[in-house]
């Protein structure tokens, strides 16, 4: 039986995975916190489709997460699986940061 908390899970995980694809297709560079905002000059220094991949990958494991937490048992599963999506939240900041900046 789908619960309200299930069904919100459910919805983040949804949009989480039309947002990648929207990443995937190329699309949605409005979408990046951050590049939307940069001037011109610091838009020339980022290699956009390596930026797309990574927002993607984020998006989708996001979305795994999301679509994983209703079935997580106990609240200590739910905590490790929260620290390890935020480690890996961290290294894809980092990634963003290095590997898809233009040389």
């Amino acid at each position: 039986m789908i619960t309200i908390e299930m069904g919100i899970y459910l919805g983040f995980a949804i949009l989480f995975i039309i947002l990648s694809v929207i990443f995937i297709l190329g699309k949605g560079d409005m979408l990046i916190a951050g590049y939307n905002t940069a001037s011109e000059g610091e838009r020339k220094k980022v290699d956009i489709s390596k930026l797309r991949k990574l927002m993607a990958i984020l998006s989708i494991i996001v979305a795994a997460f999301h679509g994983l937490i209703p079935f997580m048992g106990s609240n200590i599963i739910r905590l490790v699986s929260t620290c390890i999506l935020i480690v890996i939240i961290l290294i894809i900041i980092i990634l963003a940061n290095t590997w898809a900046t233009k040389k």
